[in-house]
């Protein structure tokens, strides 16, 4: 490994200190964690099954259902197992290239989390703005190109995160106040400027972020209008559950990732335990409640689970 001085090229590995402040109670946190990650486990995996098996499902609003399963598996996998390490064996080191594999991941699907939202947004305003055009708007091939332009996006939007950190030379201290290897985090341990890794960063956040909020607040907004026009009353509570639901999980996702993504830039006095638990919570929650949203609020989805399950037990 190439130095000079107290500088490095990159270390060997860096050490995840899990939650400091909590170091104590991190064996009974664990615990949790490790259920919810179970319960995100089961229920994506019951959402892929389930839309894969059954041929009904093969349309627009079960497809962008299967993608963001899928990719809240990725992104709670690409954490809890190591996560789960540092608090039960004290497993704390983490190799510096398996360390930018897990930035890669996280940011770059969290990335395809949030266009897969998006696409979702646009589905669910086609559907109630213009019924009879649906299919047609949304056919196969589109939703084809949709899913392929969000995880392109996704994919080499974030790559370069991982190429510029490797370029720059490492200080001593190779310690990561967190769970989990993040883009920030990394750049912090950085002993050269790293204001064009910053700038980009923004970049990138704002770009996805940004993007994706405009169109899903414009898409709901259209819904509304189109709603509270509807002349039967049981056709706008329906509406409205649907709605409710998505709004739900979209909440869930960027209310926690935006709070992260600004601590780390400009929340110095945010105690640093909290930051932590809700860093590890923004990449647990979600994909432990979105297929329970879903299944519950999809008629179509819980009915082929319990008929699945009639057939097991019987």
């Amino acid at each position: 490994m190439p130095s000079s001085g107290n500088i490095s090229l990159h270390p060997a590995s860096f050490i995840l200190l899990g939650i400091p402040g909590l170091e104590k109670s991190q064996f009974w946190i664990a615990f949790p964690f490790c259920a919810m990650y179970i319960l995100a486990l089961m229920g994506n995996i019951t959402i892929l099954h389930v839309v894969r098996i059954d041929h009904t499902l093969h349309e627009p609003m079960y497809i962008f259902l299967a993608m963001l399963a899928l990719t809240d598996l990725v992104l709670s996998t690409s954490t809890l197992p190591k996560m789960l390490g540092i608090f039960w064996f004290g497993s704390c080191e983490i190799d510096y290239y398996a360390c930018l594999t897990q930035v890669f991941f996280i940011h770059a699907f969290s990335s395809v989390e949030s266009g897969v939202l998006m696409a979702m947004a646009l589905d669910r305003y086609v559907a109630i703005c213009f019924p009879l055009r649906h299919s047609t708007i949304l056919s196969p091939s589109v939703v084809a190109k949709l899913g392929v332009a969000v995880m392109a996006r996704g994919v080499f939007w974030v790559s370069p995160f991982c190429f510029m950190v490797t370029w720059k030379p490492f200080c001593p201290n190779r310690i990561i106040p967190q769970s989990y290897c993040e883009h920030m985090a990394v750049l912090k341990l950085v002993c050269a400027d790293t204001r064009a890794n910053r700038m980009y960063g923004l970049f990138v956040a704002f770009s996805v972020v940004g993007f994706d909020i405009i169109i899903i607040s414009v898409s709901y907004i259209m819904i509304l209008q189109t709603v509270l026009r509807l002349p039967s009353g049981d056709a706008r509570n329906k509406a409205f559950g649907t709605c409710a639901s998505h709004i739900c999980v979209i909440l869930a996702f960027y209310i926690p990732a935006l709070f992260t993504f600004l601590t780390h830039r400009f929340g110095q006095q945010v105690p640093r335990v909290v930051h932590i638990m809700l860093a590890n919570l923004y990449l647990l929650v979600p994909p432990m409640l979105n297929p329970f949203i879903y299944g519950v609020k999809t008629k179509q989805i819980r009915e082929r689970v319990a008929h699945a399950f009639c057939q097991k037990v019987t």
